[in-house]
């Protein structure tokens, strides 16, 4: 069962192994980046899709399935529109060649990839598959696997207050935190849930939260703040999904992890400034950004629902009810709107070579596809026929990275840099590894400055994270443990205005990437 985010295949997969009395990671468990709980007895396997399809890589017809559900599709994030349409291939290959017996028959078929013709002669029975949606678009579904059945079922949902300003919101930062406290203040017990654009602002209305909460009342209750985010590390991620200490409200600010896919227990009232940070690509430059857009009217009901799970809530929406009626009806699909070089490297990898021809969901711009060969191509990726390159390409295809920082791996080596060039990536790889406080700057940059190097910005990083490593082996001396160690390095990354939490992702990224080099 595939979820689009890690949190989500946690949380379902704890929750079903309760629900069927038994022990995480035996019959029910869960397989993501950086922690693996199944075992040779697990019978349902919640993953992430972009999981699945990197097992794609090692075994095409993914044979180990016989059914596989694809939950929360209507995210339409890339992974799952190309698992989609690698589904769709694979489902069909496997029920073309299977005969009474369960066996792929070796008679040829040209319709078919090298890769899946190489795995003629296998016995596997016909793949099934589900397609979940929480939106109105399962007829779309249905349409693209051929007219498959729609069946509708009813959610449990409460009545939830939805509420709007009545002025514009200049600053939906600052108005998150005054509605914080107004609902602290005047409404009765329940957990706040604020849909933020990412790591900086959550972290940013983190400090300022608790520095506000100082000033509260002595007999008010006390508010204790949990954030989710995708980089968080996953047993941070599930103090959301803890109560909050007794004579505390919890108040959760969240990215749009939590619109779909997990359910945080104690919601009663969720603040919706009505923004979500998304990708552009312009393919003509090449460029691709991270950019803050109003959100659809899809996510907007997503996120006024999560207020109504558990019994009647409220929403407040920071922006005019008018506002509202303006917005999208739903989100452009993103791999109509990001950079296709990881995409384009996948399938190749998986033998599919015409990209242009391939069954997606949605087509993308065939100037971005173009654009992306291209690319590929001149990174080395790609023969000039646009075939997967042996071995630059292949080494490539298997490291979960960027196409330019796979490529700068393979080429570091050459230059006797490999273990710089995998900080450098690793660094690269996670949102900004310094912040600097509104009420420090000075400070911030000063403590900025000591690891800067006049060589650039990688070297910066290199320097901080050798100083982290530094500082962690200080504590190994002192035969710490783990335990210790962590908090350590966390007072550490406090007084140099590092930030812990991307510290710790990269070091994760590092540990992964090195361990796939050393198996190449």
């Amino acid at each position: 069962i595939t979820q689009p985010r890690r949190v989500a295949a946690v949380t379902v997969a704890k929750r079903v192994a309760e629900e069927c009395n038994d022990q995480l990671g035996r019959k029910v468990g869960y397989s993501i980046r950086f922690d693996d709980s199944t075992s040779n007895a697990t019978r349902i396997k919640y993953m992430t899709d972009g999981l699945l399809l990197r097992e794609a890589l090692l075994d095409p017809l993914l044979s180990k399935y016989s059914v596989i559900v694809v939950d929360e599709a209507h995210e339409r994030t890339v992974h799952t529109d190309v698992l989609l349409g690698l589904l769709k291939k694979v489902q069909h290959s496997r029920c073309l060649h299977a005969n009474k017996n369960g066996k792929i028959s070796d008679r040829p078929d040209h319709s078919q990839s090298s890769t899946l013709k190489a795995c003629q002669g296998i016995k596997i029975a016909p793949l099934k598959l589900i397609i979940m949606s929480a939106s109105l678009d399962a007829k779309c579904f249905s349409d693209y696997f051929g007219g498959a059945k729609a069946v509708h079922i009813q959610g449990r949902q409460y009545p939830v207050d939805t509420l709007y300003t009545y002025q514009p919101e200049s600053d939906y930062l600052d108005a998150t935190l005054v509605t914080i406290f107004q609902i602290h203040l005047e409404e009765g017990p329940g957990d706040i849930l604020a849909f933020l654009t990412g790591q900086e602002e959550i972290e940013s209305l983190e400090r300022l939260i608790q520095e506000r909460a100082r000033q509260l009342p002595a007999d008010s209750s006390k508010i204790w703040i949990t954030p989710i985010y995708s980089s968080l590390p996953s047993e941070q991620q599930m103090n959301a999904f803890k109560p909050a200490p007794s004579g505390a409200r919890k108040v959760v600010l969240a990215t749009n992890i939590a619109e779909t896919s997990v359910t945080i227990p104690g919601i009663k009232y969720v603040i919706d400034p009505g923004m979500v940070k998304a990708r552009a690509y312009n393919p003509v430059t090449g460029m691709e950004s991270l950019i803050i857009i109003p959100v659809s009217k899809a996510q907007a009901l997503q996120r006024s629902g999560r207020a109504g799970r558990e019994g009647p809530g409220k929403c407040f929406r920071l922006f005019q009810e008018c506002e509202f009626d303006k917005l999208a009806e739903s989100t452009i699909p993103e791999i109509k709107r990001c950079n296709l070089a990881n995409v384009v490297l996948q399938l190749k990898a998986l033998g599919i070579d015409d990209i242009i021809g391939f069954d997606f969901m949605e087509k993308p711009s065939r100037t971005s596809i173009l654009k992306s060969l291209e690319q590929l191509i001149l990174l080395g990726a790609l023969t000039d026929d646009y075939k997967l390159s042996d071995p630059v390409g292949k080494q490539m295809a298997r490291l979960p990275l960027d196409p330019m920082y796979s490529k700068a791996l393979i080429v570091s080596n050459e230059f006797k840099c490999l273990e710089e060039m995998l900080i450098v990536v690793s660094m690269l790889s996670v949102e900004s590894i310094f912040f600097t406080p509104r009420e420090k700057l000075e400070e911030a940059r000063a403590a900025r400055k000591s690891f800067e190097s006049s060589e650039g910005d990688h070297i910066t990083l290199v320097n901080v994270y050798r100083a982290a490593a530094e500082c962690l082996e200080k504590s190994k001396n002192a035969n710490a443990k783990e335990k210790t160690m962590e908090k350590a390095l966390n007072r550490w990354c406090f007084e140099n205005f590092i930030n812990y939490r991307s510290l710790r992702h990269a070091r994760d990224v590092h540990r992964l990437v090195l361990t796939l080099l050393l198996k190449a």
